[in-house]
């Protein structure tokens, strides 16, 4: 992979990361709702299950999903499903977490990795980076750094919604305002489904 063709898959890493989906509003909850280091589990688990996922869809689930078609179909239903949970439980969150107070926890590492393989913008981000990044005649190791550049963009991408959050802390401290922010949350999250709906 030549240097500008790199670069140009890590501006796709950084805009695809950044831009708003399901993860990125499930970290601006977070952020308002648990603060900022108790949302790294959630971030860490974004990164780690979105290698796992490029790196299958690179070495040949992509393809399968192009051979049975009914499977993906299975996977958008079961991700729509899992998204509307999730928007669900956002949108009725109702007061700030804080750590041991037995109500609402983040989500942990295991659970935001295992939301990527169900998370139709990831979906869609993977099987778009690989096909138009990987070269045929390097197939591992341009799977790999397709995989590599996200690694290293992801993170610090989807820290600037959980930082959002942390910022409107202080202003959503206010329950009404907490609970209207959630609601809204909840909707918009609910609304990422549009697209594979349409």
């Amino acid at each position: 992979m030549s240097p500008d063709v790199f670069l140009a898959l890590l501006v796709f890493s950084f805009v695809s990361s950044v831009t708003p989906g399901p993860n990125n509003f499930m970290l601006l909850a977070s952020g308002v709702n648990f603060g900022f280091r108790r949302t790294i589990p959630h971030m860490l688990g974004i990164a780690g299950g979105f290698a796992s996922l490029l790196l299958a869809v690179g070495f040949g689930l992509g393809a399968v999903l192009t051979a049975v078609p009914g499977l993906h179909t299975v996977l958008k239903v079961a991700g729509g499903a899992y998204l509307l949970y999730l928007a669900w439980r956002i949108a009725m969150s109702r007061a700030l977490g804080e750590a041991g107070n037995g109500k609402a926890e983040p989500m942990t590492f295991l659970e935001a990795a295992a939301f990527q393989w169900v998370n139709p913008k990831a979906w869609v981000m993977a099987l778009t980076a690989m096909a138009v990044y990987t070269d045929p005649a390097a197939p591992f190791l341009t799977v790999f750094l397709v995989a590599f550049a996200f690694v290293i963009v992801n993170f610090p991408s989807v820290s600037v919604w959980a930082g959002f959050g942390v910022a409107l802390r202080g202003f959503l401290a206010d329950p009404v305002r907490l609970k209207w922010f959630n609601i809204a949350m909840g909707i918009a999250l609910a609304a990422t489904l549009w697209p594979m709906l349409r």
